[in-house]
């Protein structure tokens, strides 16, 4: 590989942290690319936003396309790249796909399936090579609710020697959860268990009803409100960060919630939702606003990442607060926030209805809540 001549690095851990309170231009680059690499896995989760296969697509982008790829997101200069599946571990040139990425500048975080396949990687090379993190996904705080979640007996074990091997390596560690119905009630015991794993980050997911996960698994609107309230009063006594995924009202609560404690830290600008701030490239090359929003707006193959991102007409809607629907419009958090337009286009078919998993009225926030645009 080459070693001469790189573009200047993305934004370190500590720039991200500064770019939260210095504007940033969604409208010219997005904060967050992910691509899909593969779709292949291993798993059957419940949930999978994917609807993974065992076996790889025979359209994937093939290594010669998948570095012309990371040319384009060179181009993009986002300040996080997501490799995420599938299972990235599926594809036999990922070492590749990594190194030429982190050599060139890109800050690299690898979201894998914990399987056999995963616990044979040397976790000391993902690192040499340029991961800044890993992300795992624990849906279970105990063994037989998370296998049972995962669809594969013994992901409970897999995931816990991963998290040893990562640790072990100096890689730090994110964990993923997604909350439903099914396993909301088991709240205390996850936060009893972070306690143990010690992550960097817990980016808890919204159930967008996707590939194989339905629409009754979503929680209702209030009680996300009251998870929610329960992770801004975490977020104050904990070490590691606390995010949202398709969960944007979070940020409402915790301004709302702003006098009652510290403010959580925050790790990047406000306002990122599908399309803002944020795109996915799908496994065959395919350009989304997420992976929870699959709107195709060009191929990779034939179009350029950052055109579609800042001309399509999608993404120039996703980006306009201005169109949003229903309360959604009428909210005064709607830059911040925004609602989940995954989830609302799922349950609705427009991806400018309003969220339909928020149980706030707008014109309701606590007398002197700071509201910032983005």
């Amino acid at each position: 590989m080459r070693t001469t001549c790189l573009p200047p690095k993305s934004p370190g851990p500590a720039d991200l942290r500064g770019n939260a309170d210095r504007p940033f231009n969604f409208n010219e680059r997005p904060f967050i690319v992910i691509w899909e690499v593969t779709r292949a896995c291993a798993l059957a989760c419940r949930h999978c936003r994917a609807s993974a296969t065992a076996q790889r697509h025979p359209l994937e982008l093939n290594t010669s396309e998948a570095l012309s790829l990371i040319d384009q997101v060179l181009q993009a200069n986002p300040a996080l790249f997501v490799l995420t599946g599938g299972d990235p571990v599926m594809r036999s040139d990922l070492a590749l796909i990594i190194g030429y990425a982190a050599e060139r500048g890109l800050r690299v975080a690898l979201s894998p399936s914990a399987t056999p396949r995963l616990l044979h990687t040397d976790f000391a090379r993902l690192h040499r090579l340029g991961v800044a993190r890993i992300s795992l996904s624990l849906d279970g705080a105990s063994r037989e609710s998370h296998d049972k979640f995962r669809g594969i007996p013994g992901t409970w074990d897999w995931t816990m020697r991963a998290l040893s091997l990562a640790r072990e390596a100096g890689i730090p560690v994110q964990i993923n959860t997604t909350f439903t119905r099914g396993n909301l009630h088991e709240f205390n015991d996850f936060t009893a268990l972070l306690a143990q794993i010690k992550p960097v980050l817990w980016s808890v997911f919204q159930l967008v009803p996707t590939g194989r996960a339905s629409a009754g698994e979503v929680l209702t609107a209030a009680e996300m409100e009251d998870l929610f309230v329960r992770l801004c009063a975490l977020s104050r006594t904990v070490p590691y960060d606390i995010k949202t995924t398709e969960g944007h009202h979070y940020r409402r609560v915790v301004l709302q919630h702003a006098a009652d404690g510290p403010t959580p830290t925050r790790r990047a600008p406000p306002g990122i939702n599908d399309g803002k701030g944020f795109v996915f490239i799908s496994h065959t090359g395919e350009i989304h606003p997420s992976g929870f929003l699959p709107l195709p707006t060009g191929n990779v193959r034939r179009d350029q990442l950052i055109d579609a991102y800042r001309n399509h007409p999608v993404f120039a809607q996703l980006r306009d607060a201005r169109l949003l629907k229903g309360k959604c419009g009428r909210c005064e958090f709607k830059n911040i926030c925004g609602g989940s337009r995954a989830r609302a286009y799922a349950l609705t078919g427009d991806f400018l209805a309003e969220e339909p998993c928020c149980s706030y009225q707008p014109g309701l926030a606590r007398a002197g809540t700071a509201i910032t645009p983005c």
